[in-house]
């Protein structure tokens, strides 16, 4: 019996082989357990190839059925790769329609094939800027041996380190941030002896040391003004503890935080009492689309680390002149934080009807944080915006908004609770957002396989072109 069974499985192997459509012999009206889970998401025309696994399998065929009742038969063996061209034109055609798919399966245990239940992919013709940016780093605490800067391209596999700690003597990178989604102005930090914010703009590179201007503090947590006159940082002083027992490794905390503005037109930074107070610690700022307001993370001054789990923060705002760089006198709280939950990572949707932003139990680092999840108020009617479809049994964390509103990317650990990966979902603008999917990747398992962590990631207009030879004399600066 095995050998029979096996010759059916070898025999239908090497009909994939030449690409030959199969009918499975047996049916199951259960969804077929693809990896990642692409079944009834909302995906952009743009999108590269949504490749995925099966597990255990040994022959795969698909079929594609277009909203016109065309069907395209794809075909793998543990996994599915679609041809990037085939697959962009299918998108194109089906644009604000669905596309059904139907998996066969060949396996040990159906030999001669399984058809699972179809599942659809819904393609919109909302469109999504076409690259994002994020830090790669291998998990750790206090070493790390290779950190880069990269971008992707969303219609393609391809991705290209811009930055890299080789050439800054294997020094911390983080921090990135761009103005207005450009690839031509941005910045990102350095840490250690000589470091400092690098900002690149004007096809030039420089370094900022904020210690060495008037307030004498150095910009952590940034954020470009929607003029690009200015930069509002947060200026932290972090620590972190680690525990000896329970499921969380780690908590980092604040043991000071105040909001710095940092003027790109004559390099100096100010601040006003109302938002940098000693009795409170501020941090993640986040301007509103039209520059007129700054949004940011607050919560009492307590003494840290023994009273860290009774450090709650709320999201407040404040009115701003970007004529004059001057703050307003009065703060409203936008979503205040109570004995139980702690609100970080503002961010506001471009149109500047809502607030997305991290939700935990307590403090302002929530990556470390199994319960953190994604929440949204609508700013027009302070309402709750239902987000439970974005969120997972284990960390949601940082998010950021597409340049149209449309699509929202955010890191997340969910697939084993160790690594952050990206993941993108659709949002319709009307306070409902899509179920989210895994960034693809062209061989499917490189998403479990690459271990290395996804951190602040941002979507950017276009492709970022700078090199070693643009960081050349700020990194030389570096080792003096």
């Amino acid at each position: 019996m095995k050998i029979g069974k096996y010759i059916t499985i070898l025999l239908a192997i090497s009909l994939f082989a030449c690409q030959s459509h199969q009918t499975a012999q047996s049916s199951s009206d259960d969804f077929p357990d693809i990896f990642p889970d692409y079944k009834d998401v909302t995906i952009p025309s743009s999108i590269s190839p949504l490749n995925f696994s099966v597990r255990n399998a040994k022959a795969i065929q698909v079929d594609l059925k277009e909203s016109d009742g065309t069907v395209t038969s794809f075909y793998g063996k543990k996994h599915v790769e679609f041809p990037k061209s085939k697959w962009s034109d299918i998108l194109k055609r089906n644009e604000d329609q669905q596309i059904e798919l139907t998996v066969s399966v060949w396996d040990e245990q159906h030999s001669a094939g399984v058809k699972y239940k179809s599942f659809p992919i819904y393609v919109s013709s909302d469109e999504i800027d076409p690259y994002i940016a994020y830090r790669l780093i291998e998990p750790g605490y206090e070493s790390w041996n290779r950190i880069e800067l990269c971008e992707r391209e969303l219609s393609s596999f391809a991705e290209h380190a811009f930055v890299s700690n080789q050439m800054a003597e294997n020094a911390c990178l983080n921090c990135h941030s761009f103005y207005n989604y450009s690839p031509d102005t941005y910045l990102f930090h350095v840490r250690g002896k000589n470091g400092g914010t690098v900002l690149y703009q004007n096809h030039a590179s420089t370094k900022i040391d904020f210690t060495k201007l008037p307030l004498g503090k150095q910009g952590v947590y940034p954020m470009w003004h929607p003029s690009g006159r200015y930069i509002a940082f947060s200026s932290n002083a972090t620590f972190q503890v680690f525990f000896h027992q329970g499921e969380q490794p780690i908590e980092v905390f604040d043991q000071s935080s105040d909001l710095i503005l940092f003027n790109t037109e004559n390099n100096q930074t100010s601040t006003v009492p109302q938002i940098s107070q000693d009795s409170i610690f501020e941090t993640f700022p986040a301007w509103s689309p039209d520059g007129k307001s700054l949004y940011f993370s607050a919560a009492q001054a307590g003494e840290v680390p023994d009273s860290v789990k009774n450090i709650h923060y709320g999201i407040m705002k404040v009115g701003f002149n970007q004529e004059t760089g001057e703050f307003a006198e009065q703060l409203e709280t936008i979503c205040a934080a109570t004995d139980s939950t702690s609100a970080s990572w503002p961010r506001i949707s471009p149109d500047g009807k809502y607030l997305l932003f991290t939700m935990a139990a307590y403090g302002t680092f929530p990556i470390w944080h199994k319960e953190a999840d994604l929440q949204m108020i609508d700013l027009e009617t302070g309402e709750k915006v239902d987000t439970d479809i974005l969120n997972s049994s284990d960390t949601e964390s940082y998010h950021s908004w597409s340049s149209n509103g449309k699509w929202v990317l955010f890191s997340s650990r969910r697939l084993d609770g160790r690594y952050t990966r990206l993941y993108i979902a659709h949002f319709d603008g009307n306070g409902h957002f899509g179920k989210p999917f895994l960034l693809p990747q062209k061989e499917p398992d490189y998403n479990t396989f690459r271990l290395r962590s996804y951190n602040v990631p941002e979507f950017v207009s276009g492709e970022i072109k700078t090199s070693y030879s643009t960081f050349g004399n700020v990194f030389k600066q570096m080792k003096k």
